[in-house]
């Protein structure tokens, strides 16, 4: 981790840049990136390549379907040779990322020419499509996952470097989902995930084996590090999310009347200021784009609780049992009371590695995209009628129903109209605009509301499991993409902030300070600690029974495979059996039929011809 003191600063160039690399993905400093393995001119130059084969091989529109079908006459085994070639011997580990940066520079472009805009989305899925067999075609695992996906590259924009990024990134980033659903990006996020793949102390732009991954001994688990891997970070913010929640189901149901402060309520006080330092602490490192739905959504609930707990502060300032007293600390109660529903959406942002909360996430973060059409819409008929009824309503120089307006155009929005109200309002221009405001919310607006939620949530769960796995790949990049060093999850980033970066970190030198980290961590982490190691230990001993027998590490033996070693299908025949009954899947049916025919009809022919020549 960068230091609280040590913060990431960007100019305006490198600001646009960086725009182009986050996402909704939390960013890192560039400083913190070594230059790109390959110069930045090289890797350019094999995406120009790749842009230019995708132009040549899709020089007109076509349908999506003939570009994404399997074995696609257009997607050819020699178009996805000639692709991986691009970059020669020895630059061909940034094949992938080219083609993800160029699927990105046909995205622009189709925005760019709106009169081609078919063409090139058209040719942006090619080059998700050739990236995914490329990956999916490539049998070195272990280059695969250190050189073609995690190692870091960069090309050139206006002259400069862009920031360093891998392919895994890229893909997050450009919601390539028939990439991130590749065999082997799945692969690599299960790595990162379980900290089998780990960022190199030494060389922050390679990822390397988790170095004790086959290492049986309990104690060599035993780490504080390991609070890096985003499964453990994970399960540990569920688990702190949940006693938050429960802290404040306690405190809500133990109402003290008299505004004092128990136990339970400074613990969520406590937990609540441990949230907020650490909203501020991203939100100061990274700026604007860090803002996302989630995040004001706890800002907001943040905000009620602070007010609450200010409001009650305000109460304990008067005397015992006095009227300002108890109606401050009423008030505070009020505030904790009405932000109950948030706690418990809250749970949402952390559940969402679980399929079920992650599909339903997705479906709701794209209706809530789409709603920004109704509300824009909505906005706009909003205060064009409001205007109108104000105008109505000082007509007599007089302003006496602002309120009575707002509330019958809400109760409109809502659904419940109420036209007995108006026979009073500016007969009859009232009740005739509020009959006209009604139909367009009503009939106009709420059905094209309601035809965007549609569309969005056909189009989500017709795909909800590659959009499953790009949520649990955005998750994961979010702790990997940057690394803590010292993983202080809040509310601990209390303890690191107040009792070791205060008082120790401006004079210690790095050694002492990392070790007292790692001991402070340590005694934090230790019971979570106690769980990983043993589950890291068994697994230790699953990868060494793996790789004896010459399997995946993760592998494990399914059912059907604890007697295929005993079964000799090419010996008893069966293998040739089904050679010969199966079909042929690549070739259409009506071209198999008429290669028959013409077989056929060229036996015909020399039966033809040999009649002829008997006769003559």
């Amino acid at each position: 981790m960068v230091q609280w003191r040590k913060l990431f600063s960007f100019d305006g160039q490198d600001r646009r840049h960086f725009h182009d690399e986050i996402a909704g993905l939390l960013p890192t400093s560039r400083d913190r990136h070594p230059p790109s393995p390959i110069p930045s001119r090289e890797v350019t130059k094999v995406a120009l390549r790749l842009k230019h084969q995708l132009e040549v091989v899709i020089p007109c529109e076509l349908e999506e379907w003939k570009i994404t079908k399997a074995h696609s006459n257009v997607i050819t085994p020699k178009v996805v040779k000639t692709a991986k070639s691009a970059g020669g011997e020895e630059y061909k580990a940034c094949v992938v990322y080219c083609l993800l940066v160029v699927n990105k520079w046909f995205k622009r472009q189709a925005l760019a020419e709106l009169w081609d805009s078919d063409l090139h989305e058209v040719r942006a899925v090619a080059a998700e499509v050739i990236a995914k067999q490329i990956i999916e075609d490539e049998e070195d695992i272990q280059y695969l996952l250190e050189e073609v996906l995690v190692k870091r590259y960069s090309v050139l924009i206006d002259g400069k470097d862009s920031m360093p990024a891998n392919a895994i990134e890229r893909a997050v980033d450009l919601h390539a989902v028939r990439v991130i659903g590749s065999s082997g990006y799945q692969k690599c996020i299960n790595y990162l995930w379980r900290g089998w793949l780990i960022q190199d102390d030494d060389d922050p732009s390679r990822f390397i084996d988790y170095e004790n991954k086959t290492n049986t001994n309990y104690w060599s688990h035993f780490d504080p590090d390991r609070m890096r891997v985003p499964a453990y970070q994970n399960t540990l913010q569920i688990f702190i999310s949940l006693t938050y929640l429960a802290l404040y189901t306690v405190a809500i149901n133990t109402v003290n009347p008299t505004g004092d402060v128990d136990v339970i309520e400074a613990l969520l006080y406590f937990f609540t200021l441990g949230f907020i330092l650490d909203e501020i602490s991203k939100f100061w490192k990274v700026g604007r784009y860090y803002l996302s739905f989630w995040n004001v959504f706890n800002s907001t609930l943040y905000a009620l609780l602070t007010i609450s707990f200010v409001t009650r502060m305000i109460a304990l300032s008067h005397d015992y049992n006095s009227d300002t007293r108890l109606r401050y600390n009423a008030l505070s109660y009020n505030f904790l009371a009405f932000s109950a529903p948030m706690f418990w959406l809250r749970l949402m942002l952390y559940l969402d590695s679980f399929k079920f909360f992650g599909a339903m996430l997705v479906v709701l973060k794209v209706m809530m995209r789409e709603s920004i059409i109704f509300f824009a819409l909505l906005l706009v008929v909003l205060i064009g009628f409001l205007q109108a009824f104000i105008g109505m309503d000082q007509v007599d120089n007089n302003l006496t129903a602002t309120g009575f307006i707002i509330k019958m155009m809400l109760a409109a929005i809502l659904q419940s109209p109420e036209f007995d109200e108006w026979d009073n309002f500016a007969p009859p221009f009232g009740l005739i605009l509020y009959y006209l405001f009604t139909f367009i919310v009503m009939v106009v607006l709420l059905n094209v509301l309601i035809a965007l939620y549609n569309s969005a949530y056909e189009d989500i769960t017709g795909n909800s499991d590659d959009e499953y796995m790009a949520l649990v790949a955005q998750k994961t990049m979010q702790f990997v993409r940057a690394p803590d060093e010292n993983v202080f999850i809040a509310p601990f980033n209390l303890i690191e902030l107040f009792l070791l970066i205060i008082p120790f970190e401006w004079w210690m030198d790095t050694y002492r300070y990392e070790r007292l980290n790692n001991y402070v961590m340590g005694v934090i982490y230790s019971p979570l600690l106690l769980i990983t190691a043993a589950i890291e230990t068994k697994e230790a001993h699953k990868v060494k029974r793996n790789r004896k027998r010459g399997e995946e590490d993760e592998d494990t033996i399914e059912e059907w495979e604890q007697l295929a070693v005993e079964c000799d299908f090419e010996g008893e025949g069966w293998t040739k059996k089904v050679e010969d009954t199966k079909p042929d899947i690549e070739t259409d049916a009506a071209i198999v039929e008429i290669r028959e025919l013409k077989e056929r009809i060229k036996e015909l022919k020399q039966i033809v011809e040999g009649i002829k020549a008997n006769g003559s």
